[in-house]
């Protein structure tokens, strides 16, 4: 039955597999699916850290006296 979602093909070393192989037996789900699910916390903390790296460069620019106040920011809209 073809499928809608793309499919990747992965190599692990025998470790990390048994280890899947057992959070997947444990949350009572499949292999691919337990796989996809750390692979999307994991992409997930990714983006937090970029997020996070960019506001910290952002905050050091950050001038007070030259930021608009709320009030004034939407007055002049």
């Amino acid at each position: 039955m073809p499928t809608k979602n793309p499919r990747v093909n992965v190599v692990m070393e025998e470790s990390l597999y048994v280890t899947l192989k057992e959070l997947a037996r444990r949350d009572d789900v499949s292999v691919s699916l337990k796989a996809r699910d750390l692979l999307k916390e994991a992409v997930a903390e990714e983006e937090d850290a970029y997020w996070a790296r960019m506001a910290a460069e952002r905050e050091k620019t950050y001038s007070a006296g030259k930021a608009l106040s709320h009030k004034k920011l939407w007055k002049r809209r």
